[in-house]
């Protein structure tokens, strides 16, 4: 069984990883890491923490 977890941050990582890709040669390399990072690891993990204390209330 997947976790929910993997459930939201997988789409999320796909997407950081093409938006990585497209953003290589026309942005500075360290705005296309942000762009990994933020969207790939980041923001998945804020909102399965917002859903985690969602569901415990």
């Amino acid at each position: 069984m997947v976790s929910r977890q993997t459930k939201t941050s997988f789409p999320f990582i796909v997407v950081a990883m093409l938006l990585w890709y497209v953003s290589l040669g026309s942005v500075a390399t360290w705005v296309s890491w942000a762009v990994l990072v933020g969207f790939g690891v980041v923001l998945p993990t804020v909102l399965t923490s917002y859903q985690r204390d969602a569901t415990e209330q």
